[in-house]
Formats: C-alpha cells, structure tokens, sequence
C-alpha cells in the first residue's frame, strides 16, 4: 500500500484542504493527514481541536489517518512508512515556496518526493488565514468550511 503524507496546519481545515485529501484518497492506498503543532504560529485552534475538527470532516474517507505531530517531515515520513508528500499549490507564490521546502526536505532524504496537486477551481482562492480573518470579523464563511468547523468557528468568535 503507498503512503502518503498531508502535513500542515490547518487551522481551520478548508473545502480546498477536504478536496485535496479526497482526491489523494482515490490516488493513494492511504494518506496522513499530519498536523503541526505550530506554537509558533500561534494558531486559533489548539492541535487538540484541530485533530477534532480533522477527523470529523473526513469521516466519511477509509484510507485516511489524521495525526499530530511537531518535528521535521522527513522524520515523519519516515515514523509512518509514507513514499511521499502531497502539497496544495493555489498558486505561483505556494509553487516557490513549496518547491523551495521540496528541494530541502530531499537534501535532507533523498529519496523524498513531493506531489503537487492545485484544488479544483471554486477552492484556488480559499486559504485557512483568510477564513480565520474573515470569521474574526463576523462574516459569512459558510461556503469555504465544511457545517462542523463553521460551528467551531462562530464558537471562537461569538456574535
């Protein structure tokens, strides 16, 4: 079975995340949703609750593992058995970056691969920083989150 790796920090987890990890699903014999802890970052949800709101929207997938973790990727590619990571790319700017990220973490491994996937079209615009700020301010993020996390949402930022 290959494995695959979708590490980041999704907070909140998005329909642009939930169509990429969909399509890995159908792709991949199995697929870790791995969460960095980012203290640093200083995320709205705690790993805790980013686990929740992870494993609760993507419920309905069987090949799909949802993990925390805080260290480097290429350790936790090598703690789960995976062949490789699977990173979302919206656009030319995330293609730099992550082709940067790719180049370092196969240094470090070489035999570490990167699969790139861009979100279907309706999701290339929706970012985890952007929901946070928009729900901050009391708008409307019903069509970018899955009903959960819109709850877990307003729950953050009461009205």
């Amino acid at each position: 079975m290959t494995t695959i790796i979708y590490p980041g920090t999704f907070d909140p987890i998005t329909l642009g995340h939930i169509n990429l990890i969909e399509r890995a699903s159908k792709l991949f014999g199995k697929v870790v949703v791995s969460i960095a802890s980012s203290q640093k970052k200083s995320p709205l949800f705690t790993l805790d609750e980013r686990l929740d709101l992870c494993r609760n929207v993507l419920s309905h997938l069987d090949n799909i593992e949802v993990v925390g973790f805080s260290g480097l990727i290429v350790d936790l590619m090598k703690d789960n058995g995976a062949h490789a990571v699977l990173r979302g790319v919206r656009s030319m700017t995330d293609f730099d970056y992550e082709f940067q990220m790719a180049n370092m973490n196969q240094a470090m491994l070489p035999d570490f691969e990167t699969i790139f996937l861009t979100p279907h079209r309706e999701y290339s615009f929706i970012s985890s920083s952007l929901i946070r700020e928009i729900a901050a301010m009391r708008g409307d993020v019903t069509t970018f989150v899955h009903p959960y996390v819109l709850n877990a949402l307003k729950a953050k930022f009461p009205s």
